[in-house]
Parts: structure tokens; sequence; C-alpha cells
């Protein structure tokens, strides 16, 4: 689970400051602020791991990749060849992690958290090239275990530095050690000249599994349709636009998943889960998925819009159910320790179902599959004040912990964009509530109470003459 975001450089960013990433993390801001380009870039350091081709500092993408970031020169603030690339991520592992140093016996150095740190620069064909990476391994309490440097000095030279653990050649092996790989990666060869390297190879398959567990869900989502087909294979989420919905769903169902609410609640089938929070959610009665005929890969959606109605195909009833089934899915089809980026689940929704949204959401990050907790993330980026004021409540109420929470408003200021973290509190009231946050309500109620006393004037005149 990601705990901790910095991202200097990037697009409309140039310096967003430490984002603290909780479970459920929700964005908020203008249009063009900037929210949707953190995400963008997690989709870029994924796609980069996915690459066969070990030599690309960072995978910029194209029409059949997971984002197309553009050039590099797109992607640097400002367009500022010059500047670089800078960004650190920190993540909660789902298990510690030991490194041994098999040169001094019963030493071991342990943590539950890592963070790596990465600086990339535009290269001779303004390709990113990487300048340097660093791992930190850390324990529960963030103290430093670990601290591991690696990258080129400005002479071409390639070091790779690690303390306070001391690495040895090994004897005969005078070969220099080699640039580093991707932005994350040590060359097999720089491994093979110490005695105890190897361990080091931890933390870039630790980065690999979390960003392995990242999926997007974007705010453009396929309208219904009234066949879908599914082969019976496992797909790995929802799908961008969520296309693949519907066969997640049926995936889970064939696969036996089942899930609950919390700790002790009662148990679901993943498909009856599901059909509980659309139900619980308002936007129909029932849901249920069934094949055309026996044998066929093809099926159909029916629902039942309001209890005693008959039930109709899923593109015969409100355009809001089919898109907000993408993010009930994703919320809960996500495998366990993953990271779900959401851009505005709420769209199309009635103001009263994006208020239930937000339980929907804290149920997902709550939620135990297998007699475990799921530890999935939500992070989502929101244009809706009642999903905003349900989470304020459910604080409030106890359901959910601020420290469980991160929210965040995104603006423009006069010195560039701003991401400003605003203070819970345990009765869910925001100490820093912005300046035109969900725009100036009162500005809105004086103007229309002026226009009305300046009508009633106007039509007293009139009636008179």
């Amino acid at each position: 689970m990601l705990t901790h975001l910095h991202i200097k450089n990037f697009k409309a960013w140039q310096d967003t400051g430490p984002i603290r990433l909780a479970p459920l993390t929700v964005i908020f801001g203008a249009n063009s602020a900037g929210k949707s380009s953190l995400g963008h870039l997690l989709l870029g350091l994924k796609q980069t791991t996915l690459l066969a081709d070990r030599s690309r500092a960072l995978h910029l993408g194209d029409a059949h990749s997971l984002i197309d970031l553009g050039s590099f020169e797109d992607c640097l603030h400002g367009h500022n060849l010059k500047a670089k690339l800078e960004f650190s991520l920190g993540w909660r592992l789902p298990r510690a992690v030991e490194i041994r140093d098999p040169l001094t016996p019963g030493k071991t150095y342990a943590g539950e958290r890592m963070r790596l740190e990465s600086v990339l620069r535009a290269g001779t064909r303004h390709q990113p090239e990487l300048e340097s990476f660093g791992y930190l391994l850390e324990d529960g309490s963030g103290a430093e275990q670990l601290h591991v440097r690696h990258g080129v000095h400005e002479n071409g030279k390639a070091y790779l530095d690690v303390e306070p653990m001391k690495l040895v050649k090994k004897q005969g092996r005078t070969w220099p050690i080699e640039a580093p790989e991707k932005f994350y990666r040590f060359s097999d060869v720089t491994l093979a000249r110490y005695q105890n390297a190897d361990a080091l190879s931890q933390f870039p398959l630790e980065l690999e599994r979390l960003l392995a567990g990242l999926t997007y869900l974007g705010p453009l989502r396929e309208p219904p349709r009234r066949t879908y087909s599914w082969a019976g294979d496992t797909v790995p989420d929802v799908g961008a636009r969520g296309e693949f919905a519907i066969p997640a769903l049926l995936a889970a169902a064939q696969a036996g998943r089942s899930l609950n609410r919390g700790y002790k609640k009662a148990k679901a089938r993943f498909d009856t889960f599901i059909a509980g929070w659309l139900h619980e959610l308002g936007v129909i009665d029932s849901f249920r998925v069934q094949p055309l005929g026996k044998g066929r890969k093809e099926y159909e959606v029916l629902v039942r819009s309001r209890n005693g109605s008959s039930e109709v195909k899923l593109t015969d009833v409100g355009f809001g159910v089919s898109q907000v089934l993408p993010a009930l899915v994703q919320a809960f089809y996500a495998p366990a320790n993953a990271t779900v980026w959401m851009e505005q689940p709420e769209i199309h929704l009635h103001p009263q179902v994006q208020a239930e949204l937000a339980d929907a959401f804290i149920s997902a990050v709550q939620a135990y599959e297998n007699g475990a907790p799921r530890n999935v993330q939500l992070i989502v980026e929101s244009h809706s004040e009642h999903f905003l004021m349900r989470l304020q409540r459910r604080i409030a109420e106890g359901v959910i912990s601020p420290d469980e929470v991160a929210v965040y408003f995104a603006r423009q200021s006069k010195e560039g964009l701003d991401l400003e973290a605003l203070r819970l509190d345990r009765y869910g009231d925001i100490e820093n509530w912005p300046d035109d946050f969900f725009g100036d309500e009162m500005a809105e109620i004086a103007a229309r109470t002026q226009a009305a006393v300046n009508r009633r004037i106007k039509e007293r005149g009139t009636n008179r003459g």
C-alpha cells in the first residue's frame, strides 16, 4: 500500500510537496488542476516495469500502453529540458522483509516499509535517462535500516553505495559497476561483482510487486451493452474504461470468491456482494448476470429498477448503473494489498447515490476475504461535495478513523499548482477549509438574494405604472 508520494517537475507540477497517502485518499480540485497527472506518473512507472527493454529509464507509452505521456519534453514542467524529473514513492510491505549479509552471520536488516527516490534527466536525444535512484528500508516506526544509492556521476562513472552494510568485491571481479537499469533496477552484472549484494535484488522485486497491484479506472466509461462476452478467463482488472467489469464479476464468482464488509460480518458470494451494494446505493432493486444459453459465452445483465417491476437489460435502465458498476467491481475485485486509482467514480450519479458511494468505498478498504483484511487502497479523484460530507459523517460516527483517510485540494495559486492537505479531526470537521472549495456558496446566496430584491422592486414599479 502506498503511503507517500512526492513529485517534482512533472507536467503541471513543479513540486507537489510530500503527499501522505491513506487507505482511502480523495483528491478534489477544479478542472485542469493537475489531479490526474499524479496517477499518470504512477501508470508510466508501472508500464516501465513491464517493458522488456531494460535500457529505457521511463517508458513514455504509446497507443497500446497503459498511458501515453507524450515526449519527455511534454512530461517536464514548463517543457524545460534542463529540469530534472524527480519522484519518491513510499509504501508499506505486505509482510516484513529481511535482508541478510552473508559475510556477517546473524546480521539482518529488517523492515516493514520501503521508499524509492529516482532522478531522471533529458539525454542528448531528449529521451529520459536515469541519473540516480535510492532505496530505503525502514522499520514500522520509520527508522532507517538500510540505505542504497545507485547512479551515474557527471563523468559517466557508475556508483553503488550501501549503508550500513558494506559491499565486498569478489576476488578477480575487477570490471566496473554498470549503469542502473530503468528507473529502479540493478544490473545483474553489477550485483555479481560483490560477494554480498544478491540480497539487494529484493528492493526492485518489492517495487514491481507494488506497481503490479496498481490499477486505474478513468472518468470515461463504456456505455452498457446488450450482451457481454466471457470465455472463462480471469481478467486482471475492469479496464481503464470499465470494459471488463462483467467478465471480472463472472471470473470472481466462478473462482468462488466471497467477501464481507468487515471483521466478523456476514460473507456473501462476490456477485451477490456487488448486487447488494447496487441495491444499497439505491440505483436498482436487483441485479444478476446469466448466459444467453447453455454452453454459450455470451451473457446478459438483467436488472430490476424497483421492487415489483419487471427485469430488463442493463441497456434499458438509467445510464448511472452501468457507470458506477465498474467502480464497485474494481474496488472489491482488486487483489489484496492492491492500489486502485479512480477518476470521478460519481459521474452520472444522483447526489444521494454519490454520498452512498463513500460508504461503499469505506467498506472496500475495510473488507475481509478468506478471513483476512484485504488491505486494498483507493485513491479517488472527485468533484462530489456529497461524497465528502458522507465521509466526514462516517469519521464523526467512528466508522472510519481520520488516519485511514487523506483528503487533498488541488488548485492554482500565484506560484503555480498547489496541493493542500485538508486536516480532518475525529469529529469529521475540516480544520482548514479552503476558500472556494466547492465554489463560493455565500456569494451565490447573496447574489440570488440581491437579484430577487431588485426584481421585486422592478415588478412593484411596473404595477404602479
